[in-house]
């Protein structure tokens, strides 16, 4: 039996970003997590970029408030606080300070999210995190631009001890075609270490992780899959250290090697 999901990306706190709009869309959106197998997700809105204006204490309060109207509601699921941070100048003391937060507030591990249209390096921002005690996760590597366009340097960053957080809509295919095959990619060379709905409401962009668990566990076998989508959430949600480095994989077939030597 498959272990509960852990989401750590889900944009479920109500009217502070282009996630759930009022507490209709989060209640609807924590029903459907609960259904889809999710027992903890981490609530992240924005933070730094067009967000600024979101504050970490705001976050820990309004978590608070969802939780309360979750149990009131009966809904059996644990909300905790956390931020999606776009990479930005000062990103790293606001980050020590608390004032940007890391995954379930736990001060471990970071999501980080680039502008979609271009690829900067990350190497330095990653070892000033890692001085601090912080692991830096990338967001949806897959649906990045400059990474599409140059698929070979995701490699490197997971061997520099980046952590990679693949959405679970990019391997249905949700995000078209290139971050489909490019999520897909990353999976048969272990090169995921969460997968993640990051959703933003009950009517698109869903918190749904079934049919991405499953097509993860056809790609890379369902060991890799249950770490992805259940093992390594819930240790960043305690503040244990996630295993850095590729994930070991079922050996891929031949064709799916194919699209990543041609962009490198």
């Amino acid at each position: 039996m498959t272990p509960a999901f852990v989401d750590i990306h889900c944009h479920m706190l109500p009217g502070v970003d282009d996630g759930a709009q009022d507490d209709a869309d989060s209640l609807a959106m924590a029903l459907l997590a609960v259904d889809e197998g999710f027992e903890r997700v981490v609530v992240t809105p924005h933070q730094l970029g067009g967000y600024a204006c979101n504050r970490g204490d705001e976050i820990r309060v309004r978590t608070v408030e969802l939780q309360e109207k979750l149990e009131a509601s009966g809904v059996p699921l644990e909300v905790l606080p956390g931020a999606d941070v776009r990479i930005d100048e000062g990103m790293i003391d606001k980050i020590c300070s608390g004032e940007v937060l890391t995954v379930a507030d736990q001060r471990r591990h970071v999501l980080l999210e680039l502008p979609h249209e271009l690829y900067m390096p990350l190497e330095p921002i990653l070892d000033e995190l890692q001085r601090h005690g912080i692991t830096g996760v990338l967001t949806h590597p897959e649906r990045n631009r400059g990474i599409l366009s140059q698929p070979a340097l995701i490699e490197p960053l997971v061997e520099h001890g980046c952590l990679m957080q693949v959405t679970s809509g990019s391997l249905t295919g949700a995000f078209g075609p290139q971050s489909k095959a490019l999520a897909e990619q990353m999976c048969r060379r272990g090169l995921v270490h969460f997968l993640a709905t990051d959703a933003h409401g009950p009517k698109s962009r869903r918190p749904k992780m079934r049919d991405a668990f499953n097509r993860a566990a056809t790609l890379a076998g369902e060991h890799a899959a249950v770490k992805w989508c259940c093992e390594y959430p819930l240790l960043a949600v305690q503040g244990a250290q996630v295993p850095q480095g590729a994930v070991s994989v079922r050996s891929p077939r031949r064709s799916g090697w194919s699209l990543w030597r041609k962009a490198s």
